[in-house]
């Protein structure tokens, strides 16, 4: 039977069939929803983990322990997780491990546009990349087989498009994989440098052995066509195949590391031109020019951004299809905070009060979009709290007085922590603002262990922020309920005044959340004289007509940020 699927879907149910019993993952988009289709089968136990560095960490436990495992990411994520993956290379497993990591060419959620090929490369560690639904299920099962038959971790690379297509799946049963037993070995899990260097040996040895599989498995294969001879995985060989058809011959590529050798010399043979598509960098071509292969690659195509049908026809063939131009010029349109966010009150309240404003990774970040307007930095997950430190330490107290830090609760467990340590152990004086929403927002509305709901929204612990920034050595903790600008202004200002590092919690549950609690719709009333004050609180439920404001109740849901900005009381609840 076959269905539909997301290629998230299919990976989740390639990880079903073949037995997977163990799944931890930190969610970030595109990788997110294979993590949320794991947790419908009860027969794999999944969680979300506070970040994916320790997602990588209960993988490969669970592996050691004898269950084929998952852990599941976005390409920044990788970064986080790296320390263990490097290491696991060497150690190996002992049931199957996998890594899943979804690239995002074109950033159509991430602050970056790094490819995940080089972590692959530099740890040491087989990649498959699949091109549609169909072969995310296939490779996804694939490498299990891989990860146990040659004594690693694999990774499984997807992309936006990929992680977000459909396309058919033919469904299977699941078959339980055997617990494999647990033997104590020093020498191979238990990496001092003395055990770490014959690893390092058996790692090269693997290497070689997994790039005779590239060569002859037919994970690697061509497609005969004509004498234009395209190189391409993912994606991009969709977009090539779709763009030039017969016109060209193909070496799709399902192994993305090892490269094979051998095989791409016997495939650019039998072409007169032989050209590498591969969104973001140069892997592929630099491989081939290292083996003396001639193509052409980057010459063609840009380091950035997505591909599509268009640029590939374009570049290869010269060819261009018909479209339209229209002479209007359409304003963009970015994405803005809902309607009712309780993080719009945060920092409506912030442009009242002139600070520097160090941003982190979540919904808020938009808040550095006009007309809020109120965010100077943004780096990475956790780097609003150690970059304000940093800020703080480079220019002083009085500065300290005039900035502060801005983290999600998800983002703060995340990652947060540490830099907040690090202000109370090094006696700073920031000022940290958590802006707790109860949620992890930006991904999807998952929940995480500062709200206390498990992956299945079953009841859990939930960590105590207020406790544990004492317990890390911030006396000053207050909280405030964003929507009530004026007293979470007055809070922010006292803190920043102290003498001492202090933290702020903006309270206040996800408006999109079932449980939050929703006023009545507000009107303008007559006395609106068109200042366009309220637009000031970028709220998309106000728009202006003839002059005056005006608030589309199917948007809005009462949370007043509105009425505090308008100057003449003219914003009010329906009497």
């Amino acid at each position: 039977m076959k269905e539909l699927m997301l290629g998230n879907q299919a990976v989740a149910r390639g990880l079903y069939e073949c037995g997977v019993r163990v799944v931890s993952s930190y969610p970030g988009t595109p990788s997110t929803e294979i993590t949320e289709y794991i947790s419908k089968y009860p027969e794999i136990y999944s969680e979300w983990a506070p970040n994916e560095k320790v997602a990588c960490e209960v993988a490969f436990g669970a592996a050691l322990g004898g269950a084929r495992s998952f852990c599941g990411m976005k390409h920044v994520g990788l970064n986080v997780a790296a320390d263990p993956v490097y290491t696991a290379s060497y150690i190996g497993v002992n049931a199957g491990m996998v890594i899943g990591v979804a690239d995002d060419p074109g950033m159509h959620s991430s602050q970056n546009e790094q490819d995940s090929r080089h972590h692959a490369i530099a740890s040491k560690v087989p990649m498959l990349e699949p091109c549609d639904s169909a072969e995310c299920k296939e490779y996804a099962m694939l490498a299990y087989e891989l990860s146990e038959k040659y004594d690693t971790p694999v990774m499984l690379r997807l992309s936006t498009r990929i992680s977000h297509s459909r396309s058919p799946v033919e469904v299977g049963e699941r078959v339980a994989a055997p617990e494999k037993p647990y033997v104590k070995n020093v020498g191979k899990n238990v990496m001092m440098p003395a055990m770490a260097k014959s690893r390092h040996v058996f790692v090269e040895q693997r290497t070689a052995l997994l790039r005779e599989y590239a060569e002859t498995s037919g994970i690697n294969r061509i497609i005969e066509g004509g004498k234009i001879g395209v190189i391409a995985a993912g994606t991009t060989f969709n977009y090539a195949y779709e763009a030039l058809g017969d016109k060209a011959s193909y070496l799709k590529l399902g192994m993305v590391n090892p490269l094979p050798v051998e095989l791409i010399k016997k495939f650019a043979a039998s072409v007169d031109r032989l050209i590498v598509c591969e969104e973001l960098d140069d892997i592929i071509e630099t491989h081939c020019l290292k083996h003396g292969i001639k193509c052409e690659g980057k010459s063609l195509f840009s380091f950035c951004g997505e591909y599509s049908q268009s640029v590939i026809r374009k570049a290869v063939l010269g060819e261009e299809n018909e479209y339209r131009t229209f002479p209007e010029q359409f304003p963009a349109r970015p994405p803005v905070l809902c309607p009712g966010c309780p993080h719009r009150g945060l920092f409506y309240a912030l442009k009242g009060l002139d600070v520097y404003v160090s941003g982190d990774i979540g919904c808020y970040t938009l808040a550095a979009q006009k007309p809020l307007d109120s965010i100077d930095s943004c780096l990475c997950m956790g780097g609003s709290v150690s970059g304000l430190h940093g800020f703080n330490t480079a220019r002083g107290a009085e500065q300290a007085k005039r900035s502060v830090a801005v983290i999600g609760d998800s983002t703060f467990i995340h990652s947060g922590i540490t830099g907040l340590i690090d202000i109370a152990y090094n006696k700073g004086l920031s000022t940290v603002i958590v802006l707790d929403n109860s949620i992890t927002g930006m991904t999807g509305h998952q929940n995480n262990p500062a709200n206390g709901f498990t992956i299945h929204g079953d009841p859990t612990v939930a960590v105590d922020l207020e406790a544990l920034a004492r317990a890390v050595g911030f006396s000053s903790v207050r909280v405030t309920d964003p929507y009530d600008v004026e007293t979470t202004r007055k809070v922010i200002a006292e803190e920043l005044q102290k003498e001492e590092p202090s933290l702020v919690i903006a309270r206040r549950p996800c408006a999109l959340l079932k449980t939050a609690v929703r006023k009545k719709p507000l009107v303008i009333k007559e006395n609106c004289v068109g200042c366009r004050s309220c637009l000031k609180v970028g709220c998309p439920a106000i728009s202006v007509e003839n002059r005056r404001a005006v608030i589309d109740k199917n948007q809005c849901i009462g949370c007043g940020i509105c009425a505090f900005a308008c100057r003449v009381g003219a914003i009010r609840e329906d009497e």
